[in-house]
């Protein structure tokens, strides 16, 4: 059973969530503000966490990266509909994905699972690009020996475009195959994530060795 860390103030939301993901299998732990939320993702570490982002006391920003900076379980963020500096920020701050309020449980549930499918992908494989090693079997980044932390998504869309080196990868096609959506609106996730990424495993970010960008297409995976 995948276990939810549900963090969200409003009543009648917590409850018809936690009530839903129930229904589908989740063991659920809900939280009404965010210092609650992170005593109970430290006393006993969830899956993934849904995220609301206004919260009282520490809000949802502040909880989204104190999350990231303790570990790397996946992050929805739940959010105002229209509020877009909000996922931006949201996204900076190391979510991994976000759901538009009225929250609609089957479309939450659907990105849970989604989310929680990037931490199980295989195929085994052990790659070297230049100072870059990809374990595809034991989802082991290495850089110049050295292990690097990435968040499930941010992996997951480093094996997707190592796969294929050279190839350009649309953000749709990404968002397709990486977030399992395909709203172009959500193009966002990607270039983010992108940005995290880049931070982790490039020697300059303004000069990606690894992950490029194809201006006016997209991403490949160099090196160059």
């Amino acid at each position: 059973m995948s276990r939810v860390l549900l963090i969200e103030d409003d009543p009648g939301v917590r409850q018809g969530l936690e009530l839903a993901l129930t229904r589908h299998g989740y063991g659920v732990r809900a939280a009404e503000t965010g210092e609650q939320g992170l005593d109970r993702l430290r006393a006993d570490p969830p899956d993934v966490v849904v995220l609301d982002l206004m919260l009282p006391g520490i809000d949802g920003f502040e909880v989204c990266r104190r999350i990231r900076a303790a570990g790397n379980v996946p992050i929805i963020m739940l959010t105002a509909r229209g509020d877009d500096m909000d996922v931006v920020v949201g996204l900076e701050a190391g979510a991994d994905d976000y759901v538009v309020k009225p929250v609609q449980p089957r479309v939450l549930e659907a990105r849970i699972r989604a989310v929680l499918r990037r931490t199980g992908r295989e195929q085994a494989e052990l790659e070297r690009h230049r100072d870059l090693t990809v374990d595809r079997a034991g989802l082991v980044v290495t850089l110049r020996g050295e292990p690097v932390s990435l968040t499930p998504t941010e992996l997951r869309l480093l094996l997707e475009l190592s796969g294929t080196p050279g190839r350009v990868h649309s953000r749709q096609q990404l968002l397709e195959s990486v977030w399992e959506h395909g709203y172009l609106g959500d193009s966002r996730l990607v270039d983010a994530c992108v940005q995290r990424l880049r931070a982790k495993i490039e020697d300059d970010s303004a000069a990606p060795a690894y992950v490029q960008t194809v201006r006016g297409f997209g991403y490949r995976f160099g090196p160059v």
